[in-house]
């Protein structure tokens, strides 16, 4: 007599959720038998080797359980796929809010610190995560980061090396264009590259990779020559309200060579941990040529400075009332960087 059971899961398919360099398709379900919304990853058995890997990624996100990773309810399988369960945040993810709106620098820091915490947990399990990206941040019902998609991870060899079975192209760090073998600061380089696109914006990145592209093909030979060299990503179109120790930080994870980079996300978040609190709360947003940023004082009080294609500048107040005041000290026909700066920390 067999001491296994096979039991029968019902869900019903709402919608698919768009993914960037996607792996697998991911569905929003309702579980009939818990009438409960969740997410579904649907994988093909083909894309498995052996039948024994089925259910490894299931298993590393129910073995590296913490605060900031995104929890499995359950996995099964029929015959064509496996399927894994995770809970459903209304959020969505990092990528779907930046679509939405450019972040400022406290947002910035908060969701770095904490899918950070997730990444320093699972690292320190001996695993590497391999496909760090906005699309793999997702935001709890308390707005917290939460790491997730373990589809690409790997465990750790004794010496804190190893290999995924493939690579998010967008997100490659450049070792892996001559290397065999990789550590945490694969990982490093890609939580570098999802803070910079929190940075400077969805459209601004996704511009400078789709410049590899030519008549729909891709110029490898060219993003590769630009990965090792520091010329991708672009380090020096970073917004003005970007304070220079978070510009370094972020750097400082891009290096080209592994052993420049920090050694652990807990540095990461250490070298973060005191950026000036002038920057944080500046919302900037693009309308047209136009850059605008604001930032509502403790008195209700919104400062606003907008900046032209030709960097001239209009600077305003506006009260709780409604009333719009000139602030003709940086309202000029051309504005530098350091006067805008010290708009910012001023205000």
């Amino acid at each position: 007599m067999s001491n296994y059971t096979v039991a029968m899961v019902h869900f019903q398919i709402l919608e698919e959720i768009g993914q960037e360099g996607r792996n697998s398709q991911v569905f929003k379900i309702n579980d009939t038998a818990l009438n409960a919304e969740m997410v579904l990853k649907k994988i093909c058995k083909r894309s498995f080797a052996t039948p024994e890997q089925y259910f490894d990624e299931a298993r590393m996100l129910y073995n590296v359980q913490h605060p900031n990773v995104v929890e499995v309810n359950y996995s099964c399988q029929d015959q064509d796929f496996v399927y894994i369960t995770m809970p459903f945040y209304q959020k969505g993810s990092l990528s779907n809010l930046m679509s939405h709106k450019l972040l400022t620098v406290r947002e910035i820091i908060r969701y770095t610190v904490q899918f950070l915490s997730g990444l320093h947990h699972i690292h320190s399990s001996g695993l590497l995560h391999f496909d760090l990206k906005p699309d793999n941040i997702l935001l709890s019902e308390r707005d917290e980061a939460m790491l997730s998609d373990f589809g690409l991870a790997k465990y750790m060899d004794e010496y804190g090396f190893t290999r995924p079975n493939g690579f998010y192209r967008k997100h490659l760090a450049p070792e892996a264009v001559a290397q065999p073998q990789f550590s945490a600061e694969f990982d490093i380089y890609q939580a570098g590259l999802t803070i910079y696109r929190m940075c400077i914006g969805s459209s601004i990145f996704n511009a400078q990779y789709a410049a590899y592209f030519e008549a729909n093909v891709f110029n490898s030979e060219l993003f590769s020559e630009d990965l090792t060299s520091g010329r991708f990503p672009d380090r020096n179109v970073y917004p003005e309200h970007i304070p220079s120790k978070l510009k370094s930080v972020v750097n400082k994870c891009l290096e080209v060579n592994p052993e420049d980079r920090y050694p652990s996300a807990i540095e990461v978040v250490n070298a973060i941990s005191d950026i000036d609190e002038s920057y944080l709360d500046w919302r900037p947003s693009v309308e047209g040529d136009i850059r605008k940023w604001s930032k509502k004082s403790a008195t209700g009080t919104l400062y606003c400075i907008d900046v032209d294609a030709n960097n001239r500048s209009t600077a305003y107040k506006i009260s709780a009332s409604g009333r719009r005041t000139s602030i003709t000290k940086y309202t000029k026909i051309a504005i530098g960087n350091r006067e805008l700066n010290r708009f910012f920390k001023g205000k």
